[in-house]
């Protein structure tokens, strides 16, 4: 277990470079990204602790990250002021790519794990873009016609399709988009009740499912192959049912991430102050033309609590590298926490 204190800023956001095991990024915003500056951090792992290898500062708070995959040292950033960074960690003080086409807050990023020459962004403005970090402006702009005024809170590509999207908003949407076809999502489920999407997350090892966390406080399991198909002239609300429902959040579910190393584990951060490892029982009970429905019950699937951060916790990710297990979260409590699963595993 290491922690690392961001002082004077909030986190929101923490991602393990997919290049060097011992190699994080983090994404923080001064005030709680309320009001005033936002500062990366680079930080390394060492045997004595997390250092701050480097770190740059923003005018505006800084709501997300995301490594590069064809660039070891290049980090893209999600600002509040509605701009998209580009850093290069070998070099100091600037970005060396900066573009500004989101009018509100960019509240993700999110690079292609395909095609990996491509990355894509989601803003408070409703908009999904698509960038190329070698091109001055995005490729294509996604919006999603039947709520044009809701936030999409998070865009994330396929790890098996190198054009295709999911993307979750206030609306309580969870919408497919493939440029290829058109800028209209292909599908969509009316995925809470109402309530908002605050995060999703592909399966790693499962092309199908996809989880979305809410302010509803649960954790939702969705086979892809059941969302209703949907068009220009008729974006259709799917009336699909997940696969699995977990239950044991006491406040909003802020971040989920599945594991890279099993197909039923998943990691979430939350407003409750801790961060959740989950087991997806219903991994052992589908099958290819048969997907399985289980509804768990309060607590069921839960399998660890995190809790030794002391505010929202709102970031976190698994580590590719070592020993299968380690993870890290992020808080507003301005720390980084790197710890092992098994230590909370029951």
């Amino acid at each position: 277990m290491y922690s690392f204190r961001t002082t004077g800023f909030n986190g929101y956001a923490v991602q393990y470079s997919p290049f060097f095991d011992s190699r994080l990024a983090c994404a923080a915003s001064a005030n709680f990204g309320l009001v005033g500056n936002g500062r990366l951090y680079v930080l390394g792992l060492t045997p004595s602790g997390i250092v701050a290898e480097k770190w740059f500062d923003t005018q505006d708070g800084l709501f997300d990250c995301a490594w590069s995959e064809i660039h070891e040292n290049q980090i893209v950033t999600a600002t509040g002021d509605g701009s998209i960074k580009l850093f290069d960690i070998t070099l100091n003080d600037y970005p060396v790519q900066s573009w500004r086409e989101h009018t509100r807050e960019v509240f993700s990023a999110n690079w292609n794990l395909v095609e990996k020459t491509t990355f894509c962004t989601s803003s408070w403005d409703g908009l999904i873009k698509i960038w190329s970090p070698v091109r001055p402006k995005s490729i294509a702009t996604l919006q999603p016609r039947d709520a044009p005024l809701s936030c999409t809170y998070a865009a994330s590509y396929s790890p098996y399709n190198a054009t295709l999207i999911a993307s979750c908003s206030s609306d309580s949407h969870l919408r497919l988009w493939d440029p290829r076809v058109g800028d209209f999502p292909t599908n969509s489920v009316y995925a809470h009740n109402g309530a908002e999407i605050l995060s999703l997350d592909w399966n790693k090892y499962r092309p199908d499912i996809i989880a979305t966390s809410s302010v509803d406080r649960t954790i939702k399991i969705w086979d892809l192959r059941f969302m209703n198909r949907t068009s220009p002239a008729l974006p259709a609300m799917s009336n699909a049912s997940p696969v699995n429902e977990l239950y044991g959040h006491n406040y909003a579910v802020r971040k989920i991430a599945w594991s890279p190393h099993a197909s039923e584990l998943l990691l979430s951060a939350s407003y409750d102050m801790t961060a959740r490892v989950w087991e997806d029982r219903s991994a052992f009970k589908q099958s290819a033309t048969q997907p399985s429905i289980t509804r768990l019950h309060h607590g069921g699937g839960l399998r660890g609590v995190w809790d030794r951060h002391s505010e929202f916790v709102v970031g976190c990710d698994w580590s590719l590298w070592g020993a299968e297990g380690w993870v890290c979260t992020v808080g507003w409590d301005e720390m980084v926490w790197v710890w092992e699963i098994r230590t909370v595993l029951r």
